[in-house]
């Protein structure tokens, strides 16, 4: 009997200026998400394969993804606003019977949209599947085919996207499936900045909590951001479980053994004695 193949991974730093996880919004007001959506990961990674809107992306579905939040973040809410360059009025949602959008009636010339997005957040993604595919994923993410974005066109990743496992030669891929690499194995990637605030903190942490989101077929969460197509004329989503858990890494600043932990959260439960 032949043992099991070990799972391995490939990691993602997904980072820059701004980012944006869209949901179920649509029209005029386009939220984020918190954390990268499996729909934008599956997206990212077949922009890099030089896939088109109605190539099919089966393949891509069918590996297990995690992410990470190294830093969080804040939300930045964009006024933007929408109009026609040659002045006519815009369309309206109405069509008429051979199926051509109606114009506005009475005719609205300017659009006010918002757009909201996370900036200076750092993700961690790790991604599991047959090792073939992965390296082939591995070599698309180095010369990729098309511009990639992190959710928008208009959010591009800072580098390094790729980490690569450091004392393993020429492979990019980590040993472990996604929850034992994010928990374990991947290093904090916070920017600079983070970690200088949390390092004049007092006390000093003495971990690295950080969250940790995996796909898990018993998980507890569901989330409908699995994408059956991106075809823009069939477009559809289905839903996957999801697991939270936490990584708990060791901050990269010494720890004095004599500190002691923060005080502890306030439990108001404890005051009746549940």
């Amino acid at each position: 009997m032949t043992s099991p193949t070990p799972a391995r991974c490939l990691v993602l730093r997904l980072a820059g200026p701004v980012q944006s996880w869209g949901g179920t919004s649509v029209f005029n007001r386009r939220d984020t998400q918190t954390e990268p959506t499996k729909s934008g990961l599956v997206g990212l990674l077949a922009a890099a394969q030089g896939l088109r809107r109605t190539d099919p992306i089966e393949t891509l579905l069918t590996l297990t993804f995690g992410v990470r939040t190294d830093q969080p973040g804040t939300l930045l809410r964009d006024y933007h606003t929408l109009s026609d360059y040659r002045g006519r009025p815009l369309p309206s949602a109405a069509v008429t019977a051979k199926g051509l959008q109606k114009p506005t009636s009475p005719a609205k010339h300017t659009h006010v949209t918002e757009r909201f997005y996370l900036q200076d957040a750092v993700f961690i993604a790790a991604v599991s599947g047959p090792e073939p595919v992965l390296d082939t994923l591995v070599a698309a993410l180095r010369a990729p085919a098309f511009p990639l974005a992190l959710g928008r066109r208009s959010c591009p990743p800072t580098q390094p996207l790729l980490l690569t496992p450091t004392g393993r030669g020429d492979t990019a891929l980590w040993d472990g499936n996604p929850a034992a690499v994010l928990e374990n194995t991947v290093p904090w990637q916070a920017s600079d900045a983070q970690r200088e605030r949390l390092a004049a903190a007092r006390p000093r942490p003495r971990t690295i909590d950080l969250p940790v989101t995996v796909d898990d077929p018993n998980g507890d969460e569901i989330r409908r951001d699995v994408p059956t197509s991106f075809d823009p004329r069939d477009r559809g989503f289905t839903t996957r479980r999801v697991r939270q858990t936490w990584a708990r890494l060791p901050p990269p600043w010494p720890v004095d053994p004599t500190d002691t932990d923060g005080p502890a959260a306030h439990d108001p439960f404890a005051l009746l004695g549940w």
